[in-house]
């Protein structure tokens, strides 16, 4: 079973109480698909300009992360046909952020948890 961490945007932190990332985190699907199983090893909400997602993801790896993974709201916003990664999402700076979560933590981060945008394949850094 692989430890997930997760890190969202603090622009949508008091709409969102991550219900549907953990659900698909646990039932292994949308961006979690590639893992056997999964649990949470925390959550933190990334501040602007995203300074302290170095800390936060060395703080997460030691309590037995294993990879990380940024909200799709971070990269993709909702629509009445569904999320969009073309209108981009809360950061606009999320692939830098992404990149150093990687370089601080040595844990791949992935893009996206649930919702999704359609035929997105989730990138992850490594």
């Amino acid at each position: 079973m692989i430890k997930v961490g997760i890190i969202r945007c603090e622009k949508n932190e008091t709409r969102c109480p991550l219900t549907n990332c953990f659900k698909t985190m646990i039932e292994t699907t949308q961006a979690f698909a590639g893992y056997d199983a999964c649990m949470s090893a925390g959550v933190f909400t990334c501040r602007c300009p995203g300074d302290n997602v170095a800390d936060m993801a060395k703080i997460l790896k030691s309590k037995g992360a294993e990879a990380i993974h940024l909200c799709t709201c971070t990269f993709a916003s909702k629509t009445q046909d569904g999320w969009d990664k073309a209108q981009g999402g809360f950061c606009p700076d999320i692939e830098k952020i992404a990149a150093n979560i990687t370089r601080a933590s040595g844990l791949p981060c992935t893009l996206g948890t649930a919702h999704l945008p359609k035929d997105y394949t989730p990138v992850t850094f490594e």
